[in-house]
């Protein structure tokens, strides 16, 4: 395995400036996700680490090598692709073995290699098979066991699972993840999907127009962002975004909503504020900061607001719940039973302790 380091990189295409001076380490063994939007360069960037693209500014460097001028099979680099890429006159074993072969693998070491990639990915009873013979999960698994089975020094992921169907993307998650533990290699990770990225990711590394807009581990830009597009963009539902303003209440502060109502915020997070007072802000809220109001919960930080209910969404285990608060639609995640139909007013807990509270004007998280 290995460290990656880029430094300044660009990539232009055209009057299209798709990678726009991106700064990234990535140390040995670690797993990151480059996540984003369409468009946003995260492909781009990893083709260019691969030598696919040129980089037309700043350095690239493996293991403290610089590798812009080095060709792509020079790299050292696995990588997976989106479309699977495999030969269909080939089999599931030659597939996998056909780098070993290309790179001149001594024959009696490329059927251990293969077998033990086969066994990890649980396609050994398929080697025989050919690809027109396997369903998009076993295609993906072939693919992924075409890279895992060379000792390279990275291996790189281009939306692998954004050909499959719900439950595969889960079980192939789950695969590619435990391959990371098991092989404990550095994998860089490109996906549009937020949850792919949560879930798999020791870090993310969220891109925006070709720039990064915050790098971190998943729970740090879930809990903390710094601004409101990450806010926005982590999380499913997503945030919803009230306007409001920073008031005096009671000797404190309060989240003032266009409607005149109050929501008390806590003393601890009231000293980041009291130079905005006054001023118009967006309030933040996830789902999971509001809970349906019990008698017995005096935690401090909780606002109550009594909301009629407009939407049901049940899943299960819980049920999502939409309402108006300060003239913004939000969403509450409830009990499965906490409402049983809409139009119900339900008395909410709001975790003023959680809410992320954003400047308008420059969209940066100020508490």
């Amino acid at each position: 395995m290995a460290d990656l380091k880029i430094t300044g990189l660009h990539k232009h295409y055209g009057a299209v400036h798709a990678v726009k001076g991106v700064d990234l380490e990535i140390p040995a063994g670690e797993f990151t996700v480059l996540v984003g939007q369409s468009g946003c360069g995260k492909s781009t960037l990893l083709r260019t680490i691969a030598g696919l693209e040129d980089a037309d500014g700043g350095t690239i460097e493996i293991a403290g090598e610089v590798v812009n001028h080095v060709l792509p099979r020079d790299r050292d680099i696995a990588m997976v692709f989106q479309n699977y890429a495999l030969y269909p006159y080939m089999t599931v074993f030659d597939n996998i073995a056909f780098g070993l072969r290309a790179r001149k693998t001594p024959k009696p070491q490329i059927e251990p290699k293969v077998r033990r990639a086969a066994q990890m990915l649980a396609i050994e009873p398929l080697l025989d098979r050919y690809p027109r013979q396997l369903s998009g999960g076993q295609l993906q698994r072939v693919a992924i066991g075409r890279a895992v089975v060379r000792n390279a020094r990275l291996y790189l992921f281009d939306e692998p699972l954004s050909n499959l169907d719900a439950q595969l993307r889960d079980e192939m998650r789950g695969e590619i993840k435990r391959l990371h533990q098991e092989l404990g290699k550095t994998m860089i990770y490109v996906t549009h999907d937020q949850i792919e990225a949560m879930t798999m990711a020791d870090r993310i590394v969220l891109l925006r127009e070709g720039k990064i807009e915050q790098a971190g581990a998943p729970l740090d830009l879930y809990e903390r962002p710094a601004t409101k597009y990450v806010a926005g963009f982590l999380g499913s539902p997503s945030m919803s975004f009230v306007p409001a303003r920073i008031v005096a209440d009671d000797g404190g502060l309060a989240v003032q909503l266009d409607n005149g109502v109050r929501l008390g915020v806590p003393a601890g997070r009231g000293e980041l504020l009291s130079k905005r007072r006054d001023q118009p802000i967006l309030m933040g809220v996830r789902p999971e900061h509001m809970n349906r109001a019990s008698s017995g919960d005096g935690r401090p930080g909780l606002a109550r607001h009594t909301a009629a209910i407009e939407l049901l969404q049940p899943t299960g285990s819980r049920t999502y719940a939409t309402f108006q608060l300060g003239g913004a639609q939000v969403i509450a995640e409830l009990q499965a039973h906490d409402v049983s139909q809409p139009g119900e007013r339900v008395d909410l807990a709001i975790d003023m302790n959680r809410v992320v509270l954003i400047d308008p004007a420059s969209e940066m998280v100020i508490a």
